[in-house]
């Protein structure tokens, strides 16, 4: 459940998402990156895709070997607990066997047995396979295939989802999207001539042949120059799902900005700046950062606004900045007040923000409301991570367009 402060007609639902505008599925970018991983997505078989979405759980629960003895004992111990821990994803990747199954029958000698068997076994097809080393630690080739696996259930569900169009500035532009019409000038093009407009003109004037005062052309108009930049927290309290539902929702936004030719970049935060990628126009390295984080120690939003205004190129163009947070500032002896004086900062500037607050209480609500005012954002309280896409995207549009 989500709500817009303040409030907005926007609702998260079924007919949001059927009225979105399909992709054409293109990638805008051509450098070596995509190659390689397009060559990577093609050499390797659903089997490996299962390995990079284990590797992508492990980061998301900020786990940083995996270790089936211990996993075991858990398990043993206290099933429950186990997979609040582990994510019940990681343990189905681990053992093969659903969650049900194991809750079920954990306590039975002979079950154990198997289950160490599968866990072990496991590890050592992971370390042959360079995934994980013999203390369980991710290597680079398993890093690769948790970006392989996050790009690609991504992309799969932006290209048969859909994802809403964008909006434009008022100054027309030849080369630019069609929208509103005008009669036509001398010097329009031929190709922009609204055909279904002339014909309805010319039967209301009762003419019986197409005039040139019957002439209607299609005005096109121009995207101002955008950067957007992305805020991910990255501190403890964002561990698990809420961390991985922002991954999600970065790449759906940087897929869509990059298909719109904007510049995005991006920032990890908890009490420091974990990644930071300068604005770009080019996809993967923002992929590459995000399948990356991990979630730990606290929370500082005013260094991270502060880091942002120096990555916003210093000219006269759309700026904004989209927090993604649990709101949960920690650091500093009065990290709120801070935050505000360094918004104010970023407002002087021409740079907007927004903040999708996870699960935040009132007095977090209540001083993310000033924050997002001081700038001219907008909040969205989301008591739930469903349809955090939707949130970002729409966020997306609503600024940076």
């Amino acid at each position: 459940m989500s709500r817009i402060i303040p409030d907005s007609d926007f609702k998260l639902d079924d007919q949001n998402m059927e009225e979105a505008e399909e992709l054409d599925g293109n990638m805008s970018n051509s450098g070596e990156d995509k190659q390689a991983l397009m060559k990577t997505v093609m050499e390797h078989d659903d089997a490996d895709i299962d390995d990079g979405k284990f590797v992508n759980e492990m980061a998301d629960r900020n786990i940083s070997s995996f270790q089936p003895d211990m996993l075991m004992a858990q398990m043993v111990q206290n099933y429950k607990n186990a997979e609040k821990i582990n994510g019940p994803s990681m343990i189905r990747e681990a053992t093969g066997m659903s969650n049900e199954k194991i809750e079920r029958n954990i306590r039975l000698p002979e079950f154990q047995k198997e289950l160490k068997s599968r866990l072990s076994a496991k590890a050592r097809e992971m370390e042959d396979k360079g995934i994980i080393n013999r203390r369980g630690e991710i290597l680079d080739t398993g890093r690769a295939l948790g970006t392989l696996q996050m790009f690609a259930a991504e992309i799969d569900r932006i290209e048969a989802t859909g994802i809403t169009g964008e909006r434009f500035h008022q100054k027309e532009d030849r080369f630019g999207m069609k929208s509103d019409s005008r009669p036509y000038r001398k010097g329009d093009s031929f190709k922009d001539l609204a055909w279904k407009q002339i014909i309805k003109k010319t039967a209301r004037r009762g003419h019986t042949n197409i005039t040139r005062d019957d002439l209607v052309t299609h005005t096109r108009q121009s995207k101002g120059e955008i950067c957007l930049i992305y805020a991910i927290d990255a501190s403890g309290s964002m561990r698990g799902n809420k961390i991985k539902m922002a991954k999600r929702a970065g790449v759906a936004m940087c897929y869509k900005a990059t298909e719109n030719n904007d510049a995005t970049g991006l920032i990890i935060f908890s009490d420091k700046i974990q990644t930071q990628v300068s604005p770009t126009k080019e996809f993967f390295p923002l992929l590459t950062a995000m399948s990356e984080i991990k979630a730990e120690k606290q929370t500082d939003i005013a260094f991270a606004i502060e880091k942002s205004i120096e990555m916003f190129p210093d000219k006269n163009i759309t700026k904004h900045l989209l927090f993604l947070t649990d709101a949960q500032t920690t650091v500093g002896d009065d990290p709120k007040k801070l935050c505000l004086e360094t918004a104010s900062k970023a407002a002087a500037l021409g740079i907007t923000i927004s903040i999708i607050g996870l699960e935040m209480d009132k007095d977090s609500v209540e001083f993310t409301q000033e924050l997002t005012a001081i700038t001219g954002g907008r909040l969205y309280v989301v008591d739930s991570t469903d349809g955090l896409e939707a949130l970002v995207l729409r966020d997306y549009e609503q600024f940076a367009h």
